[in-house]
């Protein structure tokens, strides 16, 4: 069947897209099939996902929010409208990213995919109550409502305590030396002190020799009294009393924990509480009468718990029939079907999503679309195959063509090769990143793409990759691991050689993130080990403030050398001056952000930039003081590669620069806030900034599926890096899918052979091709890339 360009009645069949400029898109113009399965290729930072998210997704939101009352359209997350001329032909659009919406432990994976609705009302409907117990309602099993919830934990399964040993970890120093470490900083922890002196309390003795009794109450006390302070000030300060309300430190601990909107100070005051399991619901989050109700002999909280295709061999003898149980058991298997041909069997309902990778929330979020039923929608998916192995990658083809098949189109950015081939079209963006990329090179059929020379996809769609004969280093001595007891993984024994690559294989599941942090834990422990990094793909920053030049110390290089100018050596002016996040050199109407936001009533809050700055982040005087022709904040909007030039006289500069670059990454900006980078560039950044440093043999260097959302060609890249840091002396573990990467490694360790409880167990090891041997789901995957 042809399934590019079925037209309907006056229409061509094609999203057209005219004068695309979001991001470095350069004024593009582009046709898309819809109903159609469609690839959007490129190198990182090419441009294509501003071209498929940014452009065609935002515009069908952008008109789908038009319809929307203002009211409603101010709750919903919008994207910011795409500068772009013109697209016609563009159906409805459902975008399915990684990207995941405030941490929060109550999202699971059954919230996600709607399972959990349906196992809460077959509960309800179909449970074994207590003799004469009343039918609850399908909310009463919820942890999340108040008929469900624990009363105790109010749904959470756990409480976070404060103690004495906790909020006084130096039992040896006195209140005026800091005992109460809980206590906020700065003057609201010395106006603390000062009222409980004020009290009559002795703030110089050791906290250990006050009475019990008095300890108990500074720390936990529920009273709230006010007393005349006469602070003490330093010679030449006013001195004036004041009325001082004293709250105890539990009160303030829990509240900052529960209602401080800054992330650091939760953060900080996490680490003054002692998290408990629930003794009322022991960790289950419901009340008694929910959990007294059970099906097949379990109650809710245990099959949210079970492996989704353990909870399907479960639910299978009750499938028959036509009755109200059946019909929901029907619904809840097909649903855990399609999350198990997804490759997710191995994860419960339960589970919380915080805990979850990108790509598996993407695929929780596919497979709720497939149950949906709905046709003649766009679907636009950030690298479905993130995170999934080989072996699972063919059914995740077989789902998107089900999309199709149902009249819908699908768009991806796209990576793995052996997901593009299975394409009906090809978009392919570049040829380079940032500023060298941004242009269409080809849209059309895959076999066309042969005849495009400027593209780099082509030769790792088409030409032989196998990757040239070597001889694999050899293990300087073997790092011991027995015992290990984690997750999946069960009474594990294995030894990982030092001083070579390494690669962890085995389907999504089977255990291989768990035995990177063991690895981490014997590492730590092993006194002839001289440094562990973790190079992981978090964000190296929650707010924009945080960027690639702040994280990698290259911003500290850039404010020194503003400082050194003639300019700013007769104005006074020192590096402080020109940091955006303290007063003196930043602007601050705008506090340094570059924007303002804008309450609207009834209508979402807008950031325009800011009319004093103009979004520069910087005051005028600021701004007068030039390096080489460019301000602060004109250097902050270079790239890494136009930097190069710039700062080459300055050595750290230079260093982190080329460290950057050595990684893939001179398509971004210096200051590009931390929000827009994707967890691939957060995970080079943070590899860039070990790079820079000296390598000290010994380090061991540990990576969570690196190449993630990298182009073959970028992945390359990456490998040389990683090659570089063994070669010095230092030990890389990596968990990987590419299979082209694991065939360069010197050592694999493949676990399995399934996910979840199936899996946790090492099923083959040793070199790439003793591997390959083997007769695991890995080995014939890692057959085709060693070209055996």
């Amino acid at each position: 069947m042809n399934r590019v360009g079925r037209n309907a009645a006056g229409d061509d069949g094609f999203v057209r897209v005219r004068g695309a400029r979001v991001n470095n898109l350069c004024d593009v113009d582009v046709a898309v099939p819809r109903d159609a399965l469609v690839s959007f290729t490129g190198v990182s930072g090419s441009g294509k996902s501003s071209l498929a998210f940014g452009t065609i997704y935002a515009e069908s939101q952008r008109r789908f929010l038009e319809s929307v009352a203002p009211y409603a359209r101010r709750l919903m997350h919008q994207m910011d409208p795409p500068d772009v001329d013109e697209v016609t032909g563009l159906p409805p659009a459902v975008a399915l990213g990684q990207r995941r919406a405030a941490a929060s432990s109550r999202s699971t994976v059954g919230t996600v995919t709607g399972m959990s609705n349906t196992l809460r009302m077959l509960m309800s409907r179909a449970g074994a109550y207590p003799p004469g117990a009343e039918q609850l309602n399908s909310n009463a099993f919820s942890p999340n409502t108040i008929e469900g919830a624990c009363p105790r934990c109010h749904g959470a399964g756990e409480l976070h305590e404060a103690t004495e040993k906790s909020m006084v970890p130096d039992p040896s120093l006195s209140i005026r030396e800091g005992a109460i470490a809980c206590w906020p900083g700065a003057w609201q922890g010395k106006n603390l002190r000062d009222i409980l002196h004020a009290l009559g309390y002795d703030i110089d003795r050791p906290w250990r020799e006050l009475p019990q009794q008095q300890r108990d109450w500074i720390l936990f006390t529920e009273e709230k009294p006010v007393v005349t302070v006469h602070p003490h000030r330093d010679a030449g300060r006013i001195q004036r009393s004041y009325e001082g309300a004293y709250t105890g430190a539990e009160q303030l601990l829990l509240r900052s924990f529960a209602e401080s909107k800054s992330q650091t100070r939760r953060e900080r005051a996490a680490t003054f509480l002692t998290t408990v399991t629930c003794q009322v619901c022991h960790g289950k989050r419901l009340n008694q009468q929910a959990l007294a109700v059970t099906f097949a002999g379990y109650d809710i909280t245990d099959l949210t718990r079970m492996p989704m295709n353990s909870l399907t061999d479960l639910l299978r003898p009750f499938a028959p029939g036509r009755d109200a149980a059946a019909v929901l058991v029907q619904d809840l298997s097909a649903r855990l079907a399609v999350a198990s041909e997804l490759g997710l069997g191995y994860l419960a309902i339960g589970r919380d999503t915080t805990t979850l990778s990108g790509g598996e929330l993407q695929r929780l979020r596919l497979s709720a679309q497939l149950r949906s039923g709905l046709f003649g929608v766009v679907y636009v998916l950030d690298e479905p195959s993130a995170g999934l192995h080989p072996a699972d990658s063919e059914t995740l083809i077989s789902v998107l063509r089900r999309l199709t098949d149902a009249g819908n189109s699908v768009f991806l950015v796209e990576h793995d090769m052996a997901i593009v081939r299975h394409s009906d079209w090809l978009v392919d963006v570049g040829p380079a990143a940032g500023t060298q990329g941004g242009r269409v090179l080809h849209s059309g059929a895959l076999e066309s793409l042969r005849a495009v020379e400027g593209s780099v996809t082509r030769r790792y769609l088409f030409a032989d990759t196998t990757p040239p004969p070597r001889t694999a280093r050899n293990s300087t001595r073997q790092l011991r691991l027995r015992g290990v007891h984690r997750h999946n993984l069960r009474d594990l024994d294995i030894d990982v050689p030092l001083g070579v690559f390494t690669a962890i294989t085995g389907v999504s599941g089977s255990g291989k993130t768990s035995l990177l942090h063991a690895i981490h834990d014997a590492a730590s422990a092993d006194p002839a080990i001289s440094r562990v990094v973790t190079v992981d793909q978090l964000p190296i920053g929650r707010t924009p403030r945080s960027n690639a030049a702040t994280y990698t110390g290259l911003f500290d290089t850039v404010r020194k050398l503003f400082a050194d100018t003639d300019t700013a050596r007769s104005r006074g002016y020192d590096a402080g001056r020109f940091s955006f996040n303290v007063p003196g050199g930043r602007c601050e109407p705008c506090q340094g952000e570059g924007y303002v936001t804008v309450e609207l009533l009834f209508l979402p809050s807008a950031n325009s930039p800011c009319p004093d700055c103009s979004g520069a982040r910087y005051n005028r005087d600021t701004l007068d003081i030039t390096y080489r022709g460019k301000n602060i904040a004109e250097v902050l909007a270079t790239t890494v590669d136009d930097a190069t030039g710039l700062l080459n006289d300055s050595p750290p500069a230079r260093r982190v620069l080329e460290a950057l670059l050595d990684v893939g990454l001179g398509y971004i900006r210096l200051g590009q806030p931390a929000p827009e980078l994707s967890g691939g560039e957060a995970q080079r950044i943070k590899l860039a900034t070990e790079l820079q440093r000296s390598h000290r043999p010994g380090t061991v260097y540990l990576l969570d599926e690196p190449t993630t959302g990298l182009h073959p060609a970028d992945a390359e890249t990456l490998m040389r890096q990683l090659n570089r840091l063994v070669d010095t002396g230092a030990t890389v573990v990596t968990a990987e899918h590419d299979m082209t990467i694991v065939a360069i490694a010197d050592h694999v360790i493949d676990l399995g052979p399934g996910g979840g409880e199936d899996g946790g167990r090492i099923i083959a090891r040793g070199t790439p091709a003793d591997v390959a041997a083997s007769n695991t789901r890995t080995a014939a995957y890692l057959r085709a890339a060693l070209g055996s």
